[in-house]
């Protein structure tokens, strides 16, 4: 498998400082944090502290009543997301890979959010079609591949004044290949280029980790 190393546009001793003067993460985080780099592959998909309460944050400014996530993984950034619902809120995510929904149940069903979170698992593309609801906030974390479609599916379902986090836009620094031959490359190019250009849309890159695209629609 190909190495991929992390960008720091900071330096380390900096982002350790970010990270110390951020909100701790809950305790519950701090024990999935621990299990996925137990138990799961590539650990490094994961949200992870600092990340997470950025999410968070932002979600609570956001205070949503809807939440739609594309891509669980082990459902660390599904709990950040969920910590600024409204009481009644619900948030749906989809994860393709069913090997770890069980993972997921685990801390979702001992969280504060039981019963407020559904499980999808499949496929993206069929799915979100199926979701009768306005969205407040959406952040896509998926197959890279494929974050065209997702965006196409998301616009009409998100309600005007709703948030669109997308995560990864920089995607190590390869957004800067002036031809990628590399099909997530392209996409996330493509997507990039398409949201800035979009008068539905106000947009804002955040450096942060590998990038999160911060798009409003009016």
């Amino acid at each position: 498998m190909q190495k991929i190393h992390h960008m720091h546009f900071i330096s380390e001793e900096l982002e350790n400082y970010v990270a110390l003067h951020s909100e701790n993460e809950p305790e519950i985080l701090q024990r999935l944090n621990k299990e996925t780099h137990q138990k799961i592959l590539q650990p490094r998909m994961l949200s992870g502290h600092f990340q997470g309460r950025v999410l968070s944050m932002l979600s609570k400014i956001i205070n949503p009543k809807h939440i739609l996530e594309l891509g669980t993984y082990t459902g660390y950034a599904t709990l950040c997301l969920a910590e600024g619902l409204q009481t009644d809120g619900t948030i749906d995510t989809i994860d393709i890979n069913e090997e770890l929904e069980e993972i997921q149940e685990k801390y979702f069903n001992s969280s504060d959010y039981k019963g407020r979170i559904f499980q999808h698992i499949g496929d993206a593309i069929e799915i979100i079609p199926t979701l009768n609801k306005k969205f407040d906030l959406v952040f896509i974390d998926a197959d890279k591949e494929n974050y065209l479609t997702y965006l196409e599916l998301i616009k009409p379902r998100l309600r005007s004044g709703g948030i669109i986090l997308i995560d990864n836009v920089l995607w190590y620094g390869k957004v800067l290949d002036e031809n990628p031959t590399n099909k997530a490359t392209q996409q996330i190019k493509l997507v990039n280029d398409i949201v800035a250009k979009d008068p539905d849309f106000e947009n804002v890159i955040l450096p942060i980790r590998d990038g999160i695209h911060l798009i409003r629609k009016k």
